[in-house]
């Protein structure tokens, strides 16, 4: 199979935050049976690779990616239904958000309340996507892949992904070294069951929504979402830029003593996750304008960091780094950014 990269693409058409240098190469892989054949063009020039969906969590360096990016674009989506439960076999490439209207449309629940999240369907396990208190673990059996370690296509069941709170083996110990194909999803017939996270169950309430059909939420969901976040379309922007920290019991007290509204879920008996963006609108810093860097926080929810008209990334993790040493010097709490840099 003969492999024709492009050369010399900006990187910044690759993320949704618009920042970046270019790529030395870059392939769209349209199909699982192209990846070998590349990896061995990329192996004879001794190239990096690696493999991207549409960059919606991914912020690149101003130096760009000196090897080869494959960009995935490996579509389908086949249903399997029967009387008891329904499974999706999903292309990686599939925007996410397409993925999850065609099963709602099918009368199908289990993704309807990751509506509305940018990305492809092959990037949901890479960092466990999650919102309004469920994640793409809840619903995955397993995914396909390219195991660039054994040279061949794998099967991994979930149980074998690792995932935890916005982690998984494909995006710590075992980074870069499975290119998702597909991913296999168990879906219900079942309407979604409350308890609904807060924001959603208000939502519904205010609303007088009170049939929780897989079409309701999603809608709901997509709703809440508009009035919050921005469209990364029109906007440039990764979403949610910092996860919510996950603090000892010890940490906690200390806080909490301190502050005794802060939002927080127990994660288990030594653990509990606190907000991030109740910290940052506690510094007064939502919807703050900073114009020496041309980046900005989101007037409507203090976790997403907008790219205005900086110049490059340099501006942005600049920008970065003075939020997070806000948030250390009154909080003690160190914020982890969650699009990767690269």
């Amino acid at each position: 199979m003969k492999i024709e990269p492009k050369e010399n693409i900006p990187l910044s058409s690759y993320s949704t935050m618009r920042l970046g240098g270019p790529a030395r190469y870059l392939l769209e892989i349209t199909s699982p049976f192209e990846i070998e054949p590349a990896l061995k063009w990329a192996e004879e020039k001794n190239l990096d690779v690696m493999m991207i969906g549409q960059g919606s969590n991914i912020v690149w360096n101003d130096a760009g990616f000196d090897g080869l990016i494959l960009v995935n674009k490996i579509m389908g989506l086949e249903m399997q239904d029967n009387e008891y439960q329904a499974f999706a076999v999903i292309g990686g490439g599939e925007p996410w958000d397409s993925v999850v209207a065609r099963i709602v449309d099918a009368n199908l629940s289990g993704v309807e309340h990751l509506s509305l999240i940018p990305g492809t369907a092959g990037a949901t396990p890479v960092q466990n996507v999650g919102a309004y208190g469920r994640e793409i673990a809840d619903v995955l059996v397993c995914v396909q892949a390219y195991d660039r370690q054994a040279n061949k296509m794998v099967i991994l069941s979930k149980t074998e992904c690792d995932f935890s709170y916005r982690k998984s083996r494909f995006n710590t110990v075992d980074k870069n070294r499975f290119f998702i194909t597909s991913v296999t999803l168990a879906l219900s017939h079942d309407n979604p069951m409350p308890p609904f996270y807060p924001a959603l169950e208000a939502f519904l309430k205010s609303h007088n929504i009170t049939q929780h059909t897989a079409k309701n939420i999603r809608q709901a969901v997509i709703e809440v979402r508009n009035s919050k976040l921005p469209d990364p379309a029109k906007v440039a922007n990764c979403g949610s830029f910092f996860a919510n920290p996950i603090i000892d019991n010890m940490q906690l007290d200390s806080l909490v003593e301190q502050y005794p509204g802060i939002p927080r879920w127990e994660i288990d008996s030594d653990n509990t996750k606190i907000s991030a963006a109740w910290m940052l609108e506690q510094l007064k810093l939502k919807g703050y304008h900073e114009p020496n860097t041309g980046m900005a926080i989101w007037d409507k929810h203090s976790l997403v960091l907008v790219n205005e008209n900086a110049p490059n990334t340099a501006s942005l993790l600049a920008f970065r780094d003075a939020i997070v040493k806000k948030v250390e010097e009154k909080f003690g709490v160190t914020l982890q950014q969650e699009p990767e840099l690269i």
